[in-house]
């Protein structure tokens, strides 16, 4: 995908170190990834672009905006992330004029006027750092909840790796953090008020300069500026003073942490209070300071910070590693933005699933899960005029499903579910005709249908399934094979260990067949719930499809991937209305309209 990050800064902040952070981890996975702000201060594997979003004016709200629709359509830009109020103002204009979905990250309280109630400004969907900052936009600027969710800044916890506590004589405290706006009032009043300077090195880690009110402390605190190796700094540390990103990395670290911010001083963080200090992203979620601040608490927060045991700061690590992993955030994000995308577009790829292919109707079954082979080739004939390129969910391994929104892509999957005889005879030479493969879904323990045989209530004629041989010289051609379990039981409704036998053995005896590793498994009658579907996940299987259940967005759930039924009735017509990959957008919103 090729991905916009906007920024409004003129210092570097804890948005900005976000931002750079997923940048870089998107660019790692194959993305490209562009970032516009005022400043920049953080190296990024990004593409960095001036604009200059502080400008708020009329005549400069403008200019952001034709500068934003040129280098979105410029770029090819699918997606937008804003990570400011003042980014996400100009930059929602620009993706309503270019047609691209915006996501944002809140990152702090948001200003309270009949204005921003009309013209909110969040995009198509939102995060909001902590909950407090949730609950704010809900209730006090009415953002849907159905469009809002908590998702916490990532960050690369290999960086910050749980080092034993030093032994220093005098105890080092650091306060990180800005020295301009409310965190500078925060670190005044700790120096000032809070904290023995004789007794303890006090050590303040960032700010460009040192503003004329901190001069006083000069003697008596060491001013480090910005630093390039924080972790190494925190790292030499007894105790860490700050809120948000700084409050963690201290956590992830191993060290002590007063937790104290722009609105709340949460204080040192014990496995009491996480939970009240995750709420507050510990306490960074306002713009004013609020009354209440207990700066004399801070000297007896700090004497117990030094006596804290190595356990419970340990529990406390893995707690929030839990909750900042950047690994699991930067994956929901990237799910999020193909979302976004196919919402925004009302299209997405589509995956045609296909039974039997016979020769008239008369060998077609009493079950009409077939079509005939005037019907299939005429399907194939309409994909090949019509440019589609036929891929397989090899294709589609190790993360590329995300290029399937690149200009000019026109990607199609043809599924067979069962592996029938007559997908060798009749569907395999017209698959070659046109140069096409597809994925076959192989029952693995029986040679006919016998599933539908013996169906008491609507019994089916026997068809036979593909042999050895045949499997064999469709995969050599290209053909990709899946497993559908043993003996196609209906998975919700065995018994767990039923379950797992059908579909471990199935796949244990078709790789041992293929001589390789299947990718993709599908559920016999579409048949599922969370259970099957960790089966499925822990058999190796990377995809799992159902038939007209999932999401609309094919990476949303890629264990319960939706499919398109193709059936004897289809006409030509219907055929190039179920290809153009709107058509389960059309499909689910007249199955909602029927239920009401």
């Amino acid at each position: 995908m090729n991905i916009l990050m906007a920024l409004s800064q003129l210092e570097v902040t804890g948005a900005e170190v976000y931002a750079a952070t997923l940048t870089d981890r998107f660019v790692k996975k194959g993305h490209k990834v562009y970032i516009v702000s005022d400043t920049l201060t953080k190296k990024t594997l990004g593409e960095y672009h001036k604009l200059e979003f502080n400008k708020r004016n009329l005549p400069g709200r403008i200019r952001q905006v034709k500068f934003l629709v040129d280098f979105i359509r410029k770029h090819d830009i699918q997606v937008a992330h804003a990570h400011s109020r003042a980014s996400a103002w100009s930059t929602a204009i620009a993706c309503k004029i270019t047609g691209i979905p915006l996501v944002t990250t809140i990152h702090g309280r948001q200003p309270v006027h009949a204005s921003r109630k009309i013209f909110k400004g969040f995009g198509d969907y939102s995060y909001a750092v902590c909950d407090n900052i949730m609950n704010h936009l809900v209730e006090d600027l009415g953002v849907e909840e159905d469009r809002i969710e908590v998702l916490r800044n990532g960050i690369d916890i290999t960086t910050y790796l749980e080092t034993p506590l030093p032994k220093n004589d005098k105890k080092i405290i650091s306060i990180i953090g800005r020295l301009s706006g409310p965190k500078g009032e925060v670190a005044y009043n700790l120096l000032k008020t809070s904290l023995d300077l004789d007794k303890f090195h006090v050590r303040i880690i960032g700010g460009k300069d040192i503003p004329e009110k901190f001069q006083e402390f000069k003697d008596r605190v060491e001013f480090l500026g910005y630093v390039s190796d924080v972790p190494a700094k925190v790292s030499e540390s007894d105790l860490i003073i700050g809120a948000g990103r700084v409050a963690v990395e201290g956590i992830l670290s191993g060290r002590p942490v007063i937790a104290i911010g722009e609105a709340k001083s949460i204080g040192l963080i014990t496995r009491n209070n996480l939970a009240e200090a995750l709420s507050s992203n510990f306490g960074d979620i306002g713009l004013q300071l609020e009354d209440g601040f207990h700066w004399n608490a801070i000297k007896t927060d700090t004497e117990e910070a030094f006596t804290m045991g190595e356990e419970e700061l340990h529990e406390i690590r893995q707690r929030v590693k839990s909750e900042f992993d950047l690994k699991k955030i930067v994956r929901s994000l990237e799910i999020s933005y193909q979302k976004q995308i196919v919402l925004k577009i009302k299209k997405d790829l589509p995956i045609l699933m296909y039974h039997k292919v016979v020769k008239d109707e008369s060998e077609g079954g009493v079950h009409g899960t077939h079509v005939t082979i005037k019907q299939f080739d005429d399907h194939m004939k309409i994909l090949k005029s019509e440019g589609y390129e036929v891929i397989t969910f090899k294709d589609l391994e190790n993360n590329k499903f995300k290029s399937r929104f690149n200009k000019g892509k026109k990607q199609i999957m043809i599924t067979f579910d069962d592996g029938y005889e007559d997908n060798y005879t009749n569907a395999f030479p017209i698959l070659k005709k046109y140069g096409f493969s597809a994925v076959i879904y192989l029952v693995s323990h029986l040679n006919y249908n016998k599933w539908d045989v013996e169906n008491i209530h609507n019994p089916e004629k026997e068809f036979f399934m593909m042999n050895r041989g045949q499997i064999k010289e469709m995969q050599e051609y290209g053909i990709e094979f899946g497993g559908h379990t043993k003996t196609h039981v209906k998975l919700s409704r065995v018994e767990p260990e039923v379950a797992r036998e059908e579909i471990l053995e199935s796949t244990e005896v078709l790789e041992e067949l293929l001589g390789e590793k299947m990718i993709s498994f599908a559920y016999p009658y579409g048949d599922l719930n969370e259970r099957v579907k960790k089966l499925a996940e822990e058999a190796g299987y990377k995809f799992a499809v159902a038939t007209d259940s999932g999401s609309v967005c094919f990476s949303d759930d890629l264990f319960q991937i939706r499919r398109i039924g193709i059936f004897p009735n289809i006409t030509n017509f219907g055929f190039k209305r179920k290809i153009k990959g709107n058509y389960n957008f059309i499909k689910v919103k007249r199955e909602e309209k029927s239920k009401k």
